[in-house]
């Protein structure tokens, strides 16, 4: 780790207000805040709440050198999710999205305070939230570097997509195979996308990504060679703690690892969804007939996605088949609240993760050493279940996107969930999956990153 004396340096971090980019941000925070860096997070003051409530892996308290800085913004549309749209995308956060306009001046007022008192103030902000920045470039002294939250594969198909060819140094297998874009976004995000785009251009120093080259460096090589000249990149994941701060000593077990405790180990598939997505209840009738077929143990996380604000509102109720947790209540888990994903992921007793394939989650599931039965929903999680399932072959894919409007049937589910969970594929994906965790956590390729990271800051 480089070692800083005299403090001269100070960071900011502007997150998107939606659960998967507060949390690698706050992630992100832990790991700068160990170089002793005086650190700023700001957002709204209902976003902050959310993130410091649900954090997990370390106490963001307990860090004395760690700031939060909660700014009021006009009141703002939060309309519950839709779970018969056409479409999976939470086209119900843009109103929140919409709202961060009004965090440009706060921010600014907060750049500038911090340029008065240090030699250098380094922004660190989520790709989508650029135009809050737009009076950075007019204070001397401060840089801003974008947080990339999605994968480099991901990041580097789109750069092909909006080229409409492959350079000839990028031809693979799996770039060929890369989803349609159709059905991933709506027009009102791609627009919302376009403007932080332009921004971003604008104020852009370089760019950190929550990624690792023992996980993806081919295609974090082909993203370095599309830089401007002077623009940088740092592959600085995983974000998350590989070692969880243990906080059983102070509370009770959540019933999750109570219930996890009690299990064989590698018996129990985790099922979540992520905080973006919300199934229809036929969606939610074919995955329970397909986790009971199946005859496997698992913990099922049933809830509604998040909306723009947590705190406000009620949340719809999600029925299933009526006697349907009486049959399997002795080798399934239902859960209709917030869970400590992390915890659950690194249970020996888990054995499986079917995931919606959010980078956030992926990430966390591959330094857990948990192959990954993949349903994309919507946004990079299409391409991220190829990266997965085709490039780290640690995974089963369960929805293919061509035909993403048809319904995943129970058999499907039972046939994915006996695959990854009981076949000799299965364990081959899981040794995988270990040993790709181990190369990520000891490789200490991030490590070595994050200190170059610091060094250019504080050169």
């Amino acid at each position: 780790m480089v070692k800083l004396s005299n403090v001269e340096v100070a960071v900011v971090m502007i997150p998107l207000p939606a659960q998967g980019h507060l949390n690698q941000l706050l992630h992100l925070s832990r790991l700068i805040s160990a170089y002793h860096l005086p650190l700023h997070f700001t957002g709204t003051t209902t976003h902050l709440r959310q993130a410091k409530n649900r954090i997990q892996g370390w106490d963001p308290l307990s860090t004395s050198n760690v700031k939060f800085h909660e700014f009021s913004i006009p009141s703002y549309e939060t309309p519950p999710p839709n779970p018969n749209s056409t479409t999976k995308f939470p086209s119900h956060l843009m109103p929140s999205l919409l709202a961060t306009c009004h965090l440009r001046h706060p921010i600014s007022s907060l750049l500038h305070e911090l340029s008065r008192n240090y030699r250098r103030v380094i922004v660190i902000y989520a790709s989508l939230i650029a135009w809050v920045l737009q009076d950075a470039p007019s204070i001397p002294n401060v840089e801003c570097y974008s947080f990339r939250s999605i994968s480099g594969f991901t990041i580097y198909s789109f750069i092909c997509d909006a080229a409409g060819r492959l350079p000839a140094d990028a031809e693979n297998e799996f770039l060929e195979k890369i989803s349609s874009m159709e059905g991933c976004f709506t027009s009102e995000f791609a627009e919302f996308s376009r403007v932080q785009t332009e921004f971003r251009e604008m104020v852009n120093s370089g760019d950190l990504y929550n990624s690792c080259y023992e996980i993806e460096g081919f295609y974090l090589d082909l993203l370095a060679k599309e830089k401007r000249a002077g623009n940088k990149q740092w592959a600085v994941g995983p974000l998350n703690p590989p070692k969880l701060f243990d906080k059983r000593d102070s509370r009770k077990p959540h019933k999750c690892i109570k219930w996890l405790d009690e299990q064989e180990p590698n018996s129990v598939i985790f099922v979540s969804f992520g905080t973006t997505t919300t199934l229809s209840d036929e969606e939610i009738k074919e995955l329970a007939i397909g986790l009971e077929k199946s005859e496997k143990k698992f913990i099922w996380i049933l809830r509604e996605a998040d909306k723009g604000d947590i705190f406000t509102g009620e949340s719809r109720e999600v029925e299933l088949p009526e006697g349907y947790e009486e049959k399997v209540e002795k080798r399934g888990l239902i859960v209709r609240d917030w869970v400590p994903q992390l915890e659950i992921l690194r249970h020996e007793s888990t054995g499986g993760f079917m995931s919606h394939c959010g980078w956030n989650s992926c990430m966390e599931s591959i330094s857990m050493g948990m192959p990954i039965v993949a349903w994309p929903m919507h946004s990079d999680q299409p391409r991220n279940a190829i990266l997965v399932t085709e490039v780290l072959k640690i995974g089963v894919g369960l929805k293919d996107w061509a035909m993403r409007d048809e319904l995943v049937s129970s058999d499907a589910v039972a046939e994915c969930v006996k695959r990854l969970m009981d076949s000799a594929e299965g364990d081959k994906m899981r040794q995988r999956a270990t040993e790709l965790s181990k190369s990520v956590v000891n490789g200490g390729g991030s490590g070595k990153e994050m200190d170059s990271f610091i060094a250019h800051i504080t050169i």
